[in-house]
């Protein structure tokens, strides 16, 4: 049972700072922050498909991450909450595996397009413009590289045991 909860603990830690160097490499492209981004470490939002250990690993990845790259305070707490939404989404969505990625996408686009227009003092009427672009970086990296993920862990047994709790 020990061992268990270990297991458990370091797989989500695992999860959490694969999550942060994910972003860090969006960073270093521009993608990260703002009206117009695609992290990459989003497409690590299908892993509770393979493990419940994923769910407090990227939330707790994505609300470090927030903080460590300089984010808002409105972002570090919604944008992170928008993400829990997402993979607990995704987790009651694990016997349909190619409807994971859609509540990580409609909880950020909702979420993250509200923070980005009101944190920011821009008209309310950017709203539906900004979803759009927090939409389609969520479509690229959840939908597209997310399904990408799934389907190469789905082809080799000894990354899916690495993924798999």
């Amino acid at each position: 049972m020990k061992n268990r909860k270990i297991l458990f603990i370091t797989h989500s830690a695992v999860i959490a700072a694969l999550y942060y160097a994910l972003t860090l490499l969006s960073k270093m492209v521009g993608l990260a922050d703002g009206a117009v981004q695609c992290r990459f470490s989003e497409m690590l939002c299908i892993l509770p498909l393979y493990s419940p250990a994923a769910v407090p690993g990227l939330f707790v990845g994505c609300f470090l991450t927030n903080i460590l790259i300089g984010a808002n305070v409105w972002d570090i707490v919604f944008g992170s909450l928008a993400t829990l939404l997402g993979v607990l989404g995704a987790r009651a969505l694990r016997k349909h595996k190619w409807l994971v990625s859609l509540p990580t996408v409609i909880s950020n686009t909702v979420i993250v397009a509200l923070v980005i227009v009101l944190s920011t003092g821009l008209p309310f009427s950017t709203l539906p413009m900004t979803m759009l672009t927090v939409c389609i970086g969520e479509v690229i990296s959840c939908g597209l590289f997310g399904t990408a993920l799934i389907l190469v862990i789905e082809r080799y047994d000894s990354v899916k045991k690495l993924f798999s709790l």
